[in-house]
């Protein structure tokens, strides 16, 4: 996509940036049946000022592309652990309770017509409760120890961290059984033909949801673990 301005039309920056819905949201900017007007002339319509509006836009592509752009496996072990956090933690605790209200809308406007949708609304909430539970003990409990066993990798330390690294394991592999069904349940995330701006909305950023989710569990199973493992 070329480079965003006043004149890109509000449905275009949600598609490329599905997350800029969040704004637009909360702006009262409609970016679903009256996204096709340009950015300027609906932040005029709300009475925003569209320079400011575009800046916050901008502000998160380059917040997005700067978490693309790092290469984390190259990381020592405490900078691996803050990447972790402060980009896929992060997400998730910003993007999930945002993205809550699409799905259920989604559900409950379209949910007769397509009633997988009403699974997708099941799966999306465990999922959400999985995740949200899952980084909230790394954070608190294991990303602690293993910065503890970084610095002093003896074995009692490595005693304590490996049932914790199990179970982190377990609870990914929980995680992506639930991603796996959503995705064969919504045909690998791709929306009906007459679908409206929230159905595709929603669908993109499930997409996103799961690269992002599998990005992160690669880090922890298949880097920072296994160097844990390595290291006695």
């Amino acid at each position: 996509m070329s480079p965003l301005t006043l004149q890109t039309k509000v449905s275009d920056i949600v598609t490329a940036i599905p997350q800029a819905a969040d704004i637009f949201r909360a702006l009262r900017i409609d970016f679903c049946c009256g996204g096709k007007i340009p950015l300027e002339e609906a932040a005029k319509k709300r009475g925003h000022d569209p320079e400011a509006v575009l800046g916050r836009i901008t502000e998160l592509e380059t917040k997005l592309a700067e978490c693309r752009d790092t290469r984390p496996g190259e990381l020592a072990e405490p900078e691996l652990v803050q990447y972790i956090q402060t980009k896929h933690h992060a997400f998730l605790r910003e993007e999930l309770p945002a993205l809550t209200p699409y799905v259920t809308k989604l559900a409950r406007v379209h949910g007769e017509r397509h009633p997988e949708l009403l699974r997708v609304q099941e799966l999306f909430a465990a999922l959400k409760q999985e995740l949200l539970e899952h980084t909230e003990d790394e954070d608190r409990n294991v990303f602690p120890l293993v910065l503890k066993f970084v610095e002093n990798p003896d074995p009692e330390a490595s005693e304590q961290l490996k049932p914790h690294m199990t179970e982190l394991e377990r609870e990914h592999e929980q995680a992506g059984s639930l991603l796996k069904e959503l995705r064969e349940i919504t045909g690998d995330f791709l929306p009906p033909a007459d679908a409206c701006g929230t159905y595709k909305l929603v669908y993109r950023r499930l997409a996103a949801l799961e690269k992002d989710t599998f990005e992160h569990i690669h880090l922890e199973n298949n880097v920072l673990f296994e160097r844990m493992r390595a290291a006695v």
